[in-house]
């Protein structure tokens, strides 16, 4: 009961996300949880000494960063990895601070400049500026507060949508080209294997982030 109390905001959006997933309505924070895998894709890539070459999205929540150089190993790893981290990030800076108008801020600015950079083909194109162009939007003119739901739905939907993905693609269709049958495919072991380790990994990930940054109170109070 004290758990509901103190969090019911934050369990009733959850339970919101879970019952619109199959909907259109979702269907913008997807295809931004896949923008952030591929971001980390190509994160990766530069940190380990290579080169982004593109980044592409579809409207089917698919997407596919054209890397060159770097570790495959660790590119290859950081697609879920990277979008779960970034998905906790976000929502541990707006539950504990209230940096959140800086935050949206900021993500705005980095999507516009990796549109800018990467995105070749019209869909990607009009994604990635409408979400960079909405977010600073946000930033500018909307509350603190709302910024700060914003930022814990977009978090919530990466943290949802990561093991989601990972079991979908990695196990019950193990055969399918994913980063984890690629891993196989240049590493060795099976495609379950790496997913399974991906999906232990994200679900203990999300366990630690619930246990540790969620606090006694997390509902947000919406005054001016």
């Amino acid at each position: 009961m004290r758990l509901f109390r103190g969090h019911w905001q934050l369990i009733a959006l959850t339970a919101l996300v879970f019952v619109l997933w199959q909907t259109p309505v979702i269907l913008p924070l997807k295809i931004l949880v896949v923008f952030l895998h591929e971001v980390s894709h190509g994160t990766a890539a530069m940190l380990t000494g290579g080169k982004v070459e593109s980044i592409s999205l579809s409207t089917m929540q698919g997407g596919v960063t054209v890397t060159r150089g770097g570790s495959l190993f660790v590119i290859l790893s950081a697609g879920y990895v990277g979008s779960l981290l970034i998905g906790v990030v976000i929502l541990l800076i707006a539950l504990r601070t209230h940096a959140d108008r800086g935050l949206m801020a900021l993500l705005g600015l980095v999507t516009l400049v990796i549109t800018a950079f990467y995105m070749r083909e019209i869909f990607p194109l009009a994604f990635g500026l409408g979400t960079g162009i909405l977010m600073l939007a946000m930033a500018r003119y909307l509350p603190r507060d709302v910024n700060d739901l914003v930022l814990r739905l977009i978090g919530l939907t990466s943290m949802i949508y990561v093991p989601y993905d990972i079991f979908s693609d990695t196990i019950v269709r193990s055969s399918l080209r994913s980063d984890a049958y690629m891993l196989a495919e240049n590493y060795g072991g099976a495609t379950v294997l790496w997913g399974g380790l991906w999906l232990v990994l994200s679900l203990g990930v999300i366990g630690l982030c619930l246990r540790f940054g969620l606090g006694a109170e997390s509902n947000i109070s919406f005054k001016r």
